[in-house]
């Protein structure tokens, strides 16, 4: 068995002596782990960083089989993260929350260009905490946790739209929400792709997205608890407020 394509490096650890077993996110063959012979060594352990983008070779006798990749770098975004908190505490939040959501082996071509795109607005920290938070909305409309923001769920208004309700993931208005508005979660305008992008909208939409990421993926996935990177990049952002 034989396949190339390119891919997000996701993580890696050691196996042996002197290789590494890498865990990628390709457009084709979704998340995936692999052999790295001599991945240990001065030639490609500083390609193997986070974030990188790879040409990728896997081989392995049978399709089932854990398999060894050939690595060739494409582009290093390790200078973009090093050189700021918030990047690279963004970084680390996106690669910690494919590992956790997306299974083995199974290709999600929308969401890997989506998350190409996003690592490659790492130095630019104007741009990057709402891409990341629309790359969070996207993770969960690719994984069917898509909210729908578009129209109240209580009176079918489209304006005043203040609110998501934390079972369903629709939008409710003021109007709709009544005496129950305070235990809704907040809809800033940001999270409906309007307005400036503010960083206390931002704030407010990572509340929503972080609570059905918690509440309605990891506890679908065995109530598994989210990746501690996503909670370190929502402090280091809430720093610059």
């Amino acid at each position: 068995m034989e396949w190339r394509d390119q891919g997000i490096l996701l993580g890696t650890r050691r196996h042996g002596e002197t290789s590494l077993i890498i865990e990628v996110f390709t457009p084709s063959h979704g998340r995936h782990a692999g052999v790295v012979r001599g991945g240990t060594s001065r030639k490609i352990a500083p390609i193997l960083q986070p974030g990188a983008q790879l040409d990728l070779t896997w081989r392995a006798r049978l399709e089932d089989h854990i398999g060894a990749f050939t690595v060739e770098p494409v582009r290093s975004r390790a200078v973009a993260a090093m050189g700021d908190r918030l990047a690279l505490a963004g970084l680390n939040a996106v690669t910690a929350l494919i590992s956790f959501s997306l299974p083995e082996r199974e290709p999600h071509v929308p969401l890997y260009h989506r998350t190409e795109n996003l690592l490659d607005l790492l130095d630019d920290t104007d741009l990057w905490p709402l891409a990341y938070l629309r790359w969070e909305l996207s993770l969960l409309e690719e994984l069917g946790y898509e909210l729908e923001l578009g129209s109240c769920a209580v009176t079918g208004a489209v304006d005043d739209l203040a609110y998501v309700s934390p079972k369903s993931g629709r939008a409710v208005s003021r109007v709709g929400a009544g005496e129950w508005a305070e235990r809704l979660l907040p809809l800033p305008d940001v999270l409906r792709g309007l307005g400036d992008g503010a960083d206390a909208e931002i704030a407010q939409g990572l509340i929503t997205t972080g609570y059905f990421l918690s509440s309605h993926l990891a506890a679908d996935l065995g109530d598994k608890p989210l990746p501690v990177a996503r909670a370190r990049f929502v402090d280091a952002f809430s720093r610059r407020l």
